[in-house]
């Protein structure tokens, strides 16, 4: 039987051969992950080549599964054991829900970790994470969280001209609370922080470039425009979408009776794109901001955080992705003004636009790209002639540098790490780390070729001392 007639639909899912009864840490991250997250299952037989290998004693192995649960993870998540016979093999399907009481921690020796799902990986959530799950956890979200702003001491013009203009209808005092703005004893919603004239939520900003080639280093000459705007939402994006249209061409051809216009960008590719960076970024990144990139062949929207549900989505169908809203009252919103179709439609309208182009192949589709921590969509210029390589030699450099990044981040986690404890072995740091025994292993070569670190004395008895 193949897997996917086991566990359904769902992409997100995790197996073990065999239920590792000492290390119940190997198995219980991945339910604190996913309870954490969307839920999913998790299967005890199968190897990791899919091979259905079947478990020696299901009935013990549920209790000691049912057991640890109970015993480890904080709070308990919802579950159901499922015995399976397989090729007259027996399995053991663990589904555990979506939790509603986030976060939810594993517990072991007197520490608490929560995790979650990033790729087909189960990784201790980082502070801002766990903001996030504590929001959920008591049903609500950054958007909707009560700033320390007072109404009375801002304004509102942009968003109440843009509903006039855009829906007919005058905005009323009654829809600053209605629409998730404004609390009933007058203190402003962080949305309502996000969409007022003059925002006071600093890293709500909005920097755009028009590069002189390429990439970012193209010349003398580095950057022909750059621009750097703050205030409502409405203003990043209006003055977004200005900046393109100012930094791209529309071209046109004359066929019999018909004039068909040719534009670098799609506009409302363009337009779904900053919408969603918009919306759906990560404002509790505190030290980020959504970017503009346009070079000769390809224009890149950059957003803080990932997706919401850790995926990648250059491993997702487009098609199949279901609306998942990290900031509702900021979407709920620019759905009221009619800036956004209907929920969960951006990805796709966005290919679907460039597919109707003229100039358009395969090559000149769309691309995206996230990890835990990014969102990046790529639009290719449907006028540059070689966009498509100029696109994918883009996208290669930034998966490359992200990939740069993140081993520096670890090399320095381990350096500090080995400042507080020299004597520390690669058990202990693979453990802290959440990092396999290879990765540990070439990250530590690295920094010993590099004169980072050396090891004094022998492998059993001796540290490490930094350089």
């Amino acid at each position: 039987m193949n897997i996917k007639e086991l566990i359904g639909e769902t992409n997100v899912y995790d197996k073990k051969q065999a239920l590792e009864e000492r290390r119940p840490k190997s198995w219980c991250k991945s339910v604190s992950a996913f309870a954490n997250g969307n839920g999913s299952k998790l299967i005890f037989g199968v190897a990791d080549d899919d091979t259905i290998t079947g478990l020696g004693d299901v009935r013990h192995d549920s209790e000691v599964i049912s057991e640890q649960i109970k015993s480890r993870i904080d709070p308990i998540p919802k579950f159901d054991l499922v015995i399976q016979t397989v090729d007259n093999k027996e399995i053991i399907i663990l589904e555990i829900s979506r939790g509603l009481e986030t976060p939810y921690y594993y517990v072991s020796e007197g520490t608490r970790t929560a995790y979650q799902r990033v790729g087909n990986e189960s990784i201790p959530v980082d502070a801002r994470g766990l903001k996030e799950l504590i929001l959920r956890g008591i049903d609500s979200t950054y958007d909707s969280s009560i700033s320390r702003y007072e109404f009375e001491n801002y304004s509102f013009t942009k968003l109440k001209a843009a509903y006039k203009q855009r829906t007919g209808e005058n905005f009323d005092e009654d829809d600053f609370i209605s629409f998730g703005i404004v609390s009933e004893d007058g203190k402003l919603t962080n949305a309502g922080a996000l969409l007022a004239d003059e925002s006071p939520i600093r890293h709500s900003r909005l920097f755009c470039t028009r590069w002189n080639g390429v990439d970012k280093a193209a010349g003398t000459m580095d950057a022909l425009d750059d621009k750097e705007f703050t205030g409502s939402l409405v203003v990043l994006l209006e003055n977004g979408l200005d900046f393109v249209r100012t930094n791209s061409k529309v071209k046109w051809k004359k066929t019999g009776e018909e004039r068909i216009e040719l534009p670098d960008y799609p506009r409302r590719s363009v337009l779904e794109g900053l919408v969603n960076a918009l919306i759906h970024r990560q404002y509790l990144d505190l030290g980020s901001e959504v970017h503009i990139d346009i070079f000769d062949d390809r224009l890149e929207i950059y957003s803080p955080g990932g997706m919401c549900d850790g995926s990648f989505i250059q491993e997702r169908d487009i098609n199949k992705i279901p609306s998942k809203r990290r900031n509702p009252v900021i979407a709920d919103i620019f759905n009221r003004l009619k800036y956004m179709e209907r929920r969960g439609s951006g990805f796709k309208k966005i290919q679907s636009v460039y597919q109707s182009q003229y100039l358009y192949t395969d090559r000149l589709s769309p691309q995206f790209y996230s990890d835990k921590e990014n969102f990046i969509l790529t639009l290719k210029n449907l006028n540059y002639e070689g966009a498509e390589k100029g696109a994918e030699k883009g996208a290669e450099k930034g998966a490359e540098k992200m990939k740069i990044q993140k081993m520096e981040e670890r090399k320095e986690k381990i350096l500090s790490l080995i400042k507080a404890n020299p004597s520390i072995t690669q058990g202990e740091i693979m453990e802290k780390l959440n990092l396999s025994r290879k990765q540990v292993q070439s990250l530590m070569k690295l920094l010993n070729n590099q004169g980072q670190i050396r090891r004094i004395g022998s492998n059993r008895n001796g540290y490490w001392e930094v350089s």
